[in-house]
């Protein structure tokens, strides 16, 4: 996991759209990164090359640059394998062995004179491609929980063999497709699921779901089951790059390298507008013409998991800070309609806002040692000095200082080092009291 002196490629070849011509660009390579983000259902990545040209023959047998040579022009499988750079890290792959090649989406910032050639390729999963040539098309019945329907989805539509990591959901519900992509599907079902697991496990309802895409899965995870899980590591930051007692290793693997950014610390008035804390909501029926008005708190309805101590300012919210209009769904899927409500907004429409919004109170940027265990959607635990005049070992700030879940990474090795960049996002200040 330490920092090392320069990246090293096992494996970096891009072969041809017509399975002809592969060419080996480890000499050639001036960077690569790699992304996750939870917001986003695709893993994707970036490679700047420069190469001397007269590397590739062409259709006349005479050697010419990889541009006009393989050619590049989009769709390329590229293969990579990275090893790890300690005992304690794991290889960064993707080749045909393992069956997730990256593809070339598009190539950027193109320049070739008569002695070199430079160019970006960006890289996406293999089922980013085919998100963009299949459609959704079919009835899924009221009857079928929206995990079961995230599955069909995946294998189905996006034709998928790669391992799915879903947590269940408690709620069904009926919908067509309407010949929309699979990823806007997929991305517009995770805040309308409810997690399988809310009511045993939190005592009331648990609203709110990502869909994304990592190195070892697509996952449809439940906020809340995310927030539940144990450190995946633990980093330090005490403004200087040193071995000392609290890291209790010589080559600052732990070590957090640059001093870390907070780009959000609490937005009170733009939590109060989006109704974070407190929202009254109204419920139309289209089937008896009721309308019924609902308010939702924080406190009483919201959250029961939370990163750190309780959310702040929910005491202190006595009115409602939005207003929101809903119609029910009842009987619209049905040859013989039902009186029953298809996913009832009422149970998760409030409580998916309040959750998505209340987990981005705190964004943090920090950069650490290249550690490619980590994914997006891992929870780690970072100390921060304190701002104090007592300097002793140890003294760490208590407020800033706990458990965040990774928002979105990026592994980037260059001919310097590798390193990795994590923005990390929190609900609540502290350590969670148990």
């Amino acid at each position: 996991m330490a920092a090392k002196d320069r990246s090293v490629y096992e494996i970096f070849t891009i072969r041809s759209n017509d399975g002809e011509k592969t060419i080996d660009l480890r000499g050639g390579i001036v960077s690569f990164s790699y992304f996750e983000n939870v917001f986003s259902p695709m893993i994707t990545a970036q490679v700047l090359v420069v190469s001397t040209g007269n590397v590739i023959a062409d259709e006349d047998g005479d050697m010419t640059s990889i541009y006009n040579g393989l050619p590049l022009r989009g769709g390329e499988k590229v293969s990579i394998k990275i090893p790890s750079n300690s005992e304690n890290n794991v290889d960064l792959e993707f080749t045909e062995d393992n069956g997730n090649e990256l593809y070339v989406s598009s190539i950027t910032n193109v320049l070739i004179d008569a002695e070199r050639e430079t160019f970006v390729l960006n890289l996406v999963s293999r089922e980013a491609i085919t998100n963009e040539t299949q459609r959704v098309g079919k009835k899924f019945p009221s009857s079928q929980k929206i995990s079961d329907s995230v599955k069909d989805i995946v294998k189905s539509s996006l034709l998928s063999d790669k391992d799915v990591d879903i947590d269940d959901t408690q709620n069904p519900y009926g919908f067509y497709g309407n010949m929309k992509k699979p990823f806007q599907i997929l991305t517009w079902l995770a805040s309308r699921s409810m997690s399988g697991e809310s009511e045993e496990s939190s005592g009331g309802n648990s609203a709110g779901f990502f869909f994304y895409q990592t190195k070892s899965a697509f996952k449809y995870k439940a906020i809340d089951e995310l927030i539940k899980q144990e450190p995946k590591t633990k980093v330090y930051y005490t403004g200087a790059l040193k071995s000392d007692f609290e890291t209790g290793t010589e080559d600052n693997d732990n070590k957090i390298m640059m001093e870390p950014i907070f780009t959000k610390d609490q937005d009170v008035a733009k939590a109060l507008k989006s109704g974070t804390y407190r929202s009254r909501n109204f419920f139309f029926d289209p089937y008896t013409f009721i309308v019924k008005e609902v308010t939702y708190d924080l406190e009483k309805d919201g959250v029961k998991e939370t990163l750190g101590d309780p959310p702040p300012f929910a005491d202190d919210v006595e009115s409602f800070t939005k207003t929101n209009n809903h119609i029910l769904d009842r009987g619209s899927l049905e040859e013989n309609p039902s009186l029953s409500i298809n996913n009832d907004p009422q149970r998760w429409q409030a409580l998916s806002v309040m959750r998505y919004n209340l987990l981005h109170s705190q964004i943090c940027s920090i950069q650490i040692p290249c550690n490619v265990e980590l994914e997006a959607g891992d929870v780690i635990e970072i100390e921060l000095e304190t701002a104090s005049d007592n300097k002793d070992l140890g003294q760490f700030d208590e407020t800033q200082s706990g458990k965040y879940i990774i928002l979105h990474l990026c592994h980037h090795f260059d001919e310097k080092r590798s390193v990795t960049a994590l923005t990390l996002v929190r609900d609540t200040y502290g350590r969670r009291k148990k």
